[in-house]
């Protein structure tokens, strides 16, 4: 199963339209929720690696202003 280019086994495919059935709405809107959340996370790991480079590179040049 194929939906919005993520590529699910049966068994994945058979969770979720069961997941989608017992929340009464469509199995495409369920997977686009889990696909946004995926993307949140990156997006959130994303900042976090850039906020320590930066915290790394102040620091840095902090000790070689001190000097």
């Amino acid at each position: 199963m194929s939906v919005l280019g993520i590529e699910f086994t049966e068994a994945e495919a058979e969770q979720i339209r069961q997941t989608a059935a017992a929340e009464k709405r469509p199995p495409q809107e369920l997977v686009q929720e889990m696909r946004e959340s995926m993307l949140a996370e990156i997006r959130r790991r994303r900042f976090l690696a850039a906020a320590r480079r930066v915290t790394t590179l102040s620091a840095e040049l902090n000790e070689r202003l001190a000097q």
